[in-house]
């Protein structure tokens, strides 16, 4: 329904995206949305998240709370996501990511809760959206944005989700993996587009997918750059590419102390290295 989804990120992504769609219907089916919707006590405001990847101080980092990755497994043991982020924000993150996807990532709405509890920081719900039912959620559960992936949506789905994100107050971060899907996000209306390196194919990382992408993204759209990146000088690089804001979990969330790991990714680098 509503269109070709893109061949190059099949397998894996299909893999979730179905898991997915069968989760979200046994619990649509146990609690109907609109009772859903009577549970949003606090107004998202997407407007803050996409204004702090614009204009908070560089580097502008979403760093994210993960416990697991199909890449690698287990991330950490001690995996605490309201812990996590308030040494994120004490380490000057703009955004949280926070994984709610359950079956390959060990994430839950439960964990989205706890962090908006414990932070005032934008946060993302990072999740396989595929229903206006998941966007009730995240509203509910407190995030201020949704990950929509272009590769796992038909053109009129993406489009739909992102005008009824809009609707809950949520702003969307159109997620592509490679350049040609970079028109795909902008007609079906995204304001802020993440660039993925990772292909999920072979979860290889390739940073070659930056800067063929940089080379056609629009100059008033926020872009984000997503996975592999490692040290201050990969933010440097993408910074001069024109990336606006930088999402890492998996650098952050495997150290032992994830906001000590972050203050040192944001560092500034040496003199002559760059913004």
């Amino acid at each position: 329904r509503g269109g070709v989804v893109s061949a190059s990120t099949a397998s894996l992504l299909d893999t979730i995206v179905a898991a997915t769609r069968r989760t979200v219907a046994v619990r649509a089916a146990a609690i109907p949305m609109v009772d859903v919707e009577r549970t949003i006590e606090r107004p998202a405001n997407g407007a803050a998240f996409e204004e702090a990847l614009r204009a908070c101080e560089p580097p502008r980092v979403i760093a994210e709370c993960k416990r697991r990755s199909p890449s690698r497994g287990i991330l950490r043991l001690d995996y605490d996501p309201a812990s996590h982020a308030v040494s994120y924000a004490g380490a000057g993150a703009a955004a949280i990511s926070v994984l709610t996807e359950s079956t390959f990532f060990d994430g839950s709405l439960q964990h989205l809760r706890a962090v908006r509890r414990a932070v005032a920081l934008p946060l993302l719900r990072k999740d396989f959206i595929v229903s206006e039912y998941q966007l009730a959620e995240a509203a509910a559960a407190g995030a201020d944005a949704v990950l929509l992936i272009v590769g796992a949506l038909g053109q009129d789905d993406l489009r739909s989700l992102i005008s009824r994100a809009r609707h809950f107050g949520l702003a969307a971060l159109v997620e592509v993996h490679e350049a040609v899907e970079i028109p795909r996000a902008i007609d079906a209306g995204a304001r802020i587009v993440g660039v993925n390196s990772r292909d999920l194919r072979t979860l290889a990382v390739d940073a070659g997918a930056f800067d063929a992408a940089a080379r056609v993204l629009p100059p008033d759209v926020v872009a984000v750059a997503e996975s592999g990146i490692r040290e201050r000088a990969d933010i440097d690089r993408l910074t001069a590419l024109g990336y606006h804001a930088f999402l890492v979990g998996e650098r952050l969330i495997a150290q032992p102390d994830p906001g000590a790991a972050l203050r040192d990714l944001r560092r500034a680098a040496p003199a002559g290295a760059g913004a």
